[in-house]
């Protein structure tokens, strides 16, 4: 017998699309946004939940409440930060170009690749990463334990990540469930990475959209 964990990012927020550093910031859900969630809402339909995760930020609250529109056999909905969004320190509230001008154009760079490369796809994303140049790409992809100004680095989220994975195995076979989570794009990655078998460089490269859901079977 298996059980199911759907896991989806929330929609695009104001700051996405204006191009802010969110991180722990709460920000509306665009018209977009709003789209994005119910996107995934209508996708997950015909599924089971009975379990949701999200965290205390107000865009994963939002999202799921679309979700979870479908799912009157829900009967629980924990808030567990160790899925919220990467800390971006000082850089949050703030804008891309604020950034440039503070800190300099190679450091946003680095940082850029990580909080803007998830609202990328296809031709834009490959010409965004040529733009950047191959010394700015290596550095970005050393960046895995690169914090910014009071930040988390993508390890530190990882080393949160890991034991809400652990505890959540634990939950869905001892009691058996179908789980939803309502997450955010740096989160998702080690989680991804856990139950995809990706290695690091694979799981710093990974796009999670904002209208997507991911499917994993557990064993119970």
């Amino acid at each position: 017998m298996y059980c199911k964990i759907y896991l989806f990012r929330h929609g695009q927020t104001y700051f996405n699309r204006n191009h802010y550093f969110c991180g722990r910031r709460n920000s509306n859900l665009t018209p977009r946004g709003i789209k994005d969630a119910k996107r995934v809402g209508r996708m997950l339909k015909d599924k089971k939940i009975d379990v949701a995760y999200r965290s205390s930020l107000k865009r994963s609250k939002d999202t799921l409440m679309y979700v979870l529109k479908f799912h009157p056999e829900c009967k629980k909905i924990i808030v567990d930060d160790r899925m919220i969004e990467r800390s971006y320190g000082r850089l949050q509230g703030k804008s891309h170009n604020h950034f440039v001008d503070k800190m300099g154009e190679k450091d946003y760079k680095m940082l850029l690749h990580w909080h803007m490369i998830d609202n990328l796809h296809g031709i834009k994303r490959e010409k965004f990463i040529e733009r950047m140049g191959e010394t700015e790409l290596q550095t970005v992809r050393r960046s895995y334990d690169i914090p910014p100004p009071q930040g988390e680095s993508v390890k530190d989220v990882e080393n949160r990540v890991k034991p809400f994975i652990k505890d959540l195995l634990r939950k869905i076979k001892k009691e058996k469930i179908h789980i939803a989570i309502s997450a955010h794009g740096n989160s998702m990655r080690p989680f991804r990475k856990h139950f995809e078998k990706l290695t690091r460089n694979e799981m710093m490269h990974l796009e999670n959209p904002w209208d997507e859901y991911f499917e994993y079977r557990v064993k119970v």
